[in-house]
């Protein structure tokens, strides 16, 4: 059985929700999937004084050694300015012995990402997480026109061909549409259909 790994980080939990939808999708696909976050790294007073969400079902993950062990790593992240946040790079910045190792070419790899506007960094900040992808030589695959719901110009939503996307509003208080998570849930399933014919 093909096994994906959701990888988030999420501060207000938006990207949360969009992790849970990419997860849905790829069981779609038949595959085993575990959604796992890493860590906060921000003082403890700028996480209470932002309200940052802090409650949540998904476990850490294990640390960087456990993504060699997944056919599919999917990345999700808000954006700051511009790129993924320093959670996240912190994270990716521990992965320099599977490089070393080749531990994960080949994987295939994805990314859904939230911004507070809808020029806010979604591409800029989807592709500061494909370019570690690309390095560890992963096959990356996005949210292709297949999903036709990105692709209406009557409502302001997220989703571009580089992964999925929501918008949260610069207070939070959006959340995420529904075409929104269907775009997640499509690239979920595409990633996990895709890791199942390249591992067959």
């Amino acid at each position: 059985m093909t096994k994906v790994l959701v990888l988030y980080y999420s501060s207000y939990g938006h990207v949360e929700q969009m992790a849970d939808a990419v997860a849905e999708g790829a069981r779609a696909a038949g595959a085993e999937v575990d959604i796992r976050r890493v860590a906060e790294t921000a003082p403890d007073e700028i996480v209470q004084g932002a309200h940052f969400k802090t409650d949540t079902a998904h476990p850490l993950i294990e640390g960087p050694d456990a993504l060699a062990g997944y056919d599919a790593i999917i990345v999700g992240s808000p954006t700051r300015y511009g790129r993924m946040p320093g959670q996240m790079a912190a994270f990716w910045d521990t992965t320099g012995g599977l490089w070393m190792q080749g531990a994960l070419v080949g994987k295939v790899g994805g990314a859904f990402v939230s911004t507070a506007s809808q020029h806010g960094g979604q591409e800029t900040t989807l592709f500061s997480i494909l370019t570690n992808l690309i390095h560890h030589g992963m096959v990356i695959v996005g949210l292709d026109y297949g999903f036709k719901g990105q692709m209406g110009v009557d409502e302001v939503l997220g989703g571009t061909p580089y992964g999925a996307t929501t918008i949260a509003s610069g207070d939070g208080s959006r959340q995420p549409h529904e075409l929104e998570l269907a775009g997640a849930r499509y690239q979920g399933q595409r990633i996990a259909t895709v890791a199942g014919k390249l591992a067959g």
